[in-house]
């Protein structure tokens, strides 16, 4: 197989990727890309095969089926060493005994590259994830942030054109895992280097990718942009799993070219477009998200509704309200703007939907 690289073919490719465990299926055809110089996040709940996938592209399991392709080559029967892929985990498995400098130097003395050139490898490095001026430290002396950061530089130091992160963040406190991200994101585009990047947390997968892969049960969920999926998820499981949505569960008045008009709960809701076949007598999910609901006005259409809880969260308003029926509807809205500043606990409100950010999800004929 040639394995001359083009700027259209994918740094990494993933093909029908199985791995069984007895006779559990951790991996169930498995298939995805990795461009390059992309950030991508294998997203899923625990146990859902992002973190068997990441080590079967690392070379630390044996696949059960499928093939692996790095620059068009396959890689799926090579060692890890021969991989050439970049590695960060969530221990930092930093040397106490060696400096931070020796640290980052470790990878290339055993690729055989020392003396100066080892050196200076490693201090831009070290440069590169702001810690230039620790090189002489020991691992002991340094934060948990800090010490990612060396386990960064060192996966680095050699230049790989891929860097694996098995949910590197997730020791750290909040605020240390906000500012690292940051700091994720702009290694990323100023490296070059493609990272894929194994996480369960969804703030982090939507603040910090170009795309996502998230996974449930084995398979693939859906894979898309952070807006794709998130404005537009393909099932319930990716629009109940990534971030909170409301899915109103209503039956189809009408269908047209123009879009849907869906009974619900006493009020009728209008759906732009003609997202996919529906007919009328249907029953659809509709999913939308708590940005796109807001208070209507006086003399317009709405779903009756209950204020049951407020919310404060610094620059938003969270809402939990009722319908009669008790189904919860959850609006969001930015804090001082005027939107709401007076509603209550237990105020009665009618809600407009946004119909352009309505997604209507499995359409069934009875």
């Amino acid at each position: 197989m040639n394995s001359s690289h083009s700027p259209a073919e994918p740094l990494l490719r993933v093909q029908g990727l199985r791995k069984l465990f007895g006779s559990t299926a951790a991996l169930d055809g498995i298939d995805f890309s990795l461009a390059p110089g992309e950030f991508l996040t294998l997203l899923g709940p625990s146990g859902s095969g992002k973190t068997t996938t990441l080590m079967s592209i690392a070379g630390f399991v044996a696949p059960s089926a499928g093939e692996i392709f790095h620059r068009g080559a396959p890689i799926t029967s090579r060692p890890p060493e021969d991989r050439g892929f970049g590695m960060v985990f969530q221990g930092y498995a930093l040397f106490p005994h060696m400096t931070v400098e020796q640290n980052v130097r470790f990878p290339l003395s055993i690729r055989g590259v020392s003396g100066g050139e080892a050196r200076t490898r490693a201090r831009a490095a070290l440069e590169q994830v702001q810690l230039g001026a620790y090189a002489g430290r020991y691992p002991r002396q340094l934060s948990g942030g800090q010490q990612q950061r060396v386990a960064l530089a060192r996966a680095l130091v050699y230049r790989p054109d891929a860097l694996l992160l098995d949910e590197p963040l997730s020791a750290l406190d909040k605020k240390l895992r906000a500012d690292l991200q940051w700091e994720l994101r702009k290694l990323n585009k100023e490296s070059g280097a493609s990272f894929l990047y194994v996480t369960h947390d969804q703030e982090e997968a939507l603040s910090m990718s170009d795309r996502i892969v998230i996974f449930n049960q084995g398979r693939i969920a859906q894979i898309g942009s952070p807006s794709e999926l998130y404005e537009r998820p393909a099932s319930l499981f990716v629009a109940e799993f990534l971030g909170r949505s409301n899915v109103l569960q209503g039956t189809v008045r009408s269908a047209g070219q123009d879009g849907l008009a869906v009974d619900y709960e006493g009020g009728v809701i209008q759906v732009a477009g003609a997202p996919r076949a529906c007919a009328a007598g249907d029953s659809v999910s509709l999913v939308v998200r708590p940005h796109k609901l807001r208070l209507a006005s006086a003399g317009q259409p709405g779903l009756q509704a209950r204020v049951e809880a407020v919310g404060y969260a610094g620059n938003l308003l969270n809402y939990l309200l009722r319908t009669p029926r008790g189904t919860p509807l959850y609006l969001e809205c930015v804090a001082g703007a005027g939107q709401h500043p007076d509603l209550r606990q237990g105020a009665d409100v009618r809600v407009a939907v946004d119909g352009e950010a309505v997604s209507v999800l499995e359409a069934a004929r009875p």
